[in-house]
């Protein structure tokens, strides 16, 4: 090896060792995002969430993970198999409290950091059916969603606080078919829980005239929201279904992005920031219009557990004030 070469190789070396160890030659932070199902809601979000933060934070790399959905989300966060994830407000309530279905244990290692879109409660029968408010579902057919699944969930913890769930024949069918079964006057309700506009619904309303039920009164009288905290009231304004020419006053849950607890607190500050500035917020909605529901404003909306330290921090610098059921 000639002199000319030996001295260039010391001068490489020289200069590496005098590099600072945040140089871009330090190994990346390997993170994993927890989703949802393939073409789902969850996905696009952690999926898009993931790619703003891999480009934007230095020395940070997120994978995004398919996932069954929210309750899984929480395991894998709680655990640390995931360092963020997307659960419903209400899962991650009683996840911490213990009162999963079938699952006592508790979850107190979930953080929310933001709101990031809600599912509202659509209560949907026939205009002619003579049905004008919740209580007159009692002894009616209604369909509730799939056995298992979220929508009917809810429906049992709705209907079961007003004492109407076992006095009703209750349906667990999908929302596509509960559509069609309506038209065919098989049942007289529909219940969908999901972001409008809904396709089902629109469905129902393109081939019958029918009525969306406020769900608010009923609940508060039967004090459905005290015992579910985690449910906010919500307008679906008029004329967003055929027909429906009036404001809907109901309720949902929230989708939250959350993080395990013990996730380094600059590094979620970095990263709540990072999403909710303005060019991360546009991206979002190009990936999925219902990222129109994020803002700074709404990010505590829907929120009743714990918030991340370094998103508290972020959120308090931005003008927000924290419950004490946020307080980290």
């Amino acid at each position: 090896m000639n002199k000319k070469l030996m001295n260039l190789l010391w001068l490489v070396v020289a200069a590496l060792l005098v590099l600072p160890a945040g140089s871009a030659f330090a190994a990346k932070k390997r993170l994993a995002f927890s989703g949802g199902p393939d073409g789902g809601t969850f996905q696009y979000f952690s999926n898009g969430m993931s790619t703003r933060l891999s480009k934007d934070l230095a020395d940070v790399e997120v994978t995004n993970m398919a996932s069954a959905g929210s309750v899984e989300n929480i395991r894998r966060v709680n655990s640390g198999d995931a360092d963020f994830g997307i659960a419903y407000s209400g899962d991650t309530y009683l996840a911490r409290h213990g009162k999963l279905p079938k699952d006592p244990n508790n979850y107190a290692n979930v953080h929310a950091i933001a709101y990031l879109y809600g599912a509202p409660a659509h209560l949907v029968v026939l205009e002619k059916s003579g049905i004008t408010k919740v209580e007159d579902l009692k002894g009616k057919r209604v369909a509730v969603g799939g056995a298992g699944s979220g929508a009917a969930a809810s429906a049992q913890r709705y209907f079961t606080s007003l004492g109407l769930w076992d006095q009703m024949n209750v349906e667990f069918i999908g929302y596509s078919k509960a559509a069609s079964a309506m038209g065919d006057r098989l049942i007289d309700a529909m219940w969908v829980f999901a972001g409008f506009p809904n396709a089902s619904v629109i469905q129902a309303a393109a081939s019958n005239r029918v009525r969306v039920l406020s769900t608010v009164s009923a609940g508060e009288k039967a004090g459905f929201f005290t015992t579910f905290p985690f449910y906010t009231q919500v307008t679906i304004p008029a004329g967003t279904y055929s027909g429906v020419d009036y404001d809907v006053t109901t309720f949902q849950d929230s989708a939250l992005w959350v993080a395990n607890a013990s996730l380094d607190p600059q590094l979620v500050y970095e990263a709540t920031k990072d999403i909710f500035s303005p060019r991360s917020l546009a991206y979002l909605v190009k990936v999925k219009s219902t990222a129109k529901a994020m803002s700074v404003e709404g990010a505590l909306s829907g929120v009743v557990t714990p918030v991340s330290q370094g998103a508290a921090n972020f959120w308090k610098e931005n003008g927000l004030t924290l419950t004490d059921a946020q307080k980290p």
